[in-house]
């Protein structure tokens, strides 16, 4: 029979990892509750159309990576690979734009198929925060200090921000032709991929990663020289309240983003610490994608973080302690069971915040011990035979040279609240 692994690219994230998940995963809500953003709960698959028409044909998502399939409708229906266009399906479906401001905020899976790699695989995990009605670069700048308060909540060090202006979309369409024109002239040193772009989506060849191509890249036309009046007035107010903000940052003209819908401000948060996947965090603009779904034109802007890429660069030095066992309970003797789950019972129902394993199964006091310790618990309880005779437990301390004591068990719940020290 052959061996039942997991899909290539879809990982599982074991016990002792979770406890890291769990801590960057709270400690983001944290940062977005005190920005007074809300949670929204989209669904993992949505129909096909969605994507192709907010992202773009014309994409590598799109074209390439997307996991899509008929279901018993013949419908086709499509694994999401991001979340803003399922986010601004919502916000149309339920009026939540409706001469309203939203920010917002999701997280969860996606999926790309994509090649395997240290820091991209094809089920991955995103943060995804959007803000809908506002038109000017403040929303923009908070958005970009929401990312630097995650930065100094988790402590990750040696990160940069690269911001660039796309324009709008006329301008944009101008700088287009002048950028198709320039490749052109150019086209024998093209590789594969950006001649397959340069017909169907030329900026994204200045997103090539191909260092042979980095030089033409580097001298092609930038497109801040291309910016429409509007444009560039947004991008500096924004510039001037991140100067303000002492919010550090480069210039990268070249900066475009993969998907179509981007316009105005994008943003890339990079680290050298990740090798060749370095982008952390990527955000933008997308003033008319809620208009091209057919609904009133709103202004948008979000960005997203790969929280595969948070939990590597996270140090987790203390947090397997705070998720430790406080108590294991030790039962021996055949009387002994029913009346250990209730007394564990009984201790949650008075200390909630108190993490009690009770030994199920069997086993001697010699391997239960072992067990115990293993759960990184601070204190055993022992009930046996005799001690449930005489109403009381055996406190033995397992990570300090206390001696053994006995308490009764009326008694015990006061007794673990006195002596575990619990936040």
């Amino acid at each position: 029979m052959t061996k039942i692994q997991a899909i290539r690219g879809m990982h599982d994230i074991l016990m002792h990892e979770t406890p890291n998940w769990q801590y960057i995963e709270q400690s983001i809500q944290n940062v977005l509750d005190q920005y007074n953003y809300k949670e929204i709960r989209l669904p993992i698959i949505e129909k096909t159309e969605l994507f192709k028409h907010a992202i773009g044909d014309n994409t590598d998502i799109v074209s390439k990576e997307m996991y899509s399939f008929e279901d018993k409708n013949n419908s086709s229906i499509t694994l999401r690979p991001e979340g803003t266009a399922s986010c601004v399906r919502a916000g149309i479906e339920h009026g939540l734009f409706h001469n309203k401001l939203q920010r917002l905020w999701y997280m969860g899976p996606m999926f790309r198929y994509e090649k395997p790699q240290k820091g991209r695989q094809r089920q991955f995990h995103q943060l995804g925060v959007e803000a809908f009605g506002f038109k000017g670069p403040d929303i923009d700048a908070e958005q970009i200090m929401i990312c630097s308060r995650i930065w100094k909540t988790l402590n990750i060090k040696n990160i940069k921000l690269e911001i660039n202006s796309l324009g709008s979309s006329e301008s944009r369409l101008k700088y287009r032709k002048i950028l198709v024109d320039y490749f052109l002239s150019k086209k024998n040193d093209l590789d594969e991929d950006s001649l397959i772009r340069l017909e169907k989506n030329p900026l994204r060849i200045l997103d090539s990663k191909n260092k042979d191509m980095q030089s033409l890249i580097k001298n092609a036309p930038p497109i801040n020289e291309y910016l429409d009046s509007q444009s560039t007035e947004h991008f500096s107010k924004l510039k001037e309240i991140l100067d303000h903000a002492k919010i550090q940052y480069d210039v990268n003209s070249k900066l475009v983003r993969g998907l179509d819908y981007y316009e105005k401000t994008v943003y890339e948060w990079k680290t050298q610490e990740l090798g060749a996947q370095d982008t952390l965090c990527a955000g933008g603009r997308y003033d008319n994608l809620v208009e091209t779904h057919g609904a009133k034109s709103t202004p948008a802007i979000g960005f997203a973080i790969g929280l595969e890429r948070l939990v590597e660069l996270s140090c987790f030095e203390k947090i397997s302690d705070q998720t430790a066992t406080h108590v294991y309970l030790l039962l021996s003797g055949n009387n002994t069971k029913k009346h250990g789950l209730l007394l564990a019972e009984e201790i949650r129902d008075k200390l909630p915040n108190i993490k009690i394993e009770t030994n199920c199964g069997e086993g001697s006091l010699k391997s239960q011990f072992k067990r115990a310790d293993k759960s990184g618990a601070q204190i055993a309880l022992i009930l046996g035979e005799d001690e449930l005779e005489k109403k009381q437990l055996t406190v033995k301390y397992l990570r300090n040279d206390k001696p053994q004591i006995t308490i009764k068990s009326q008694e015990i719940s006061d007794f673990l609240d006195k002596s575990l020290l619990i936040e």
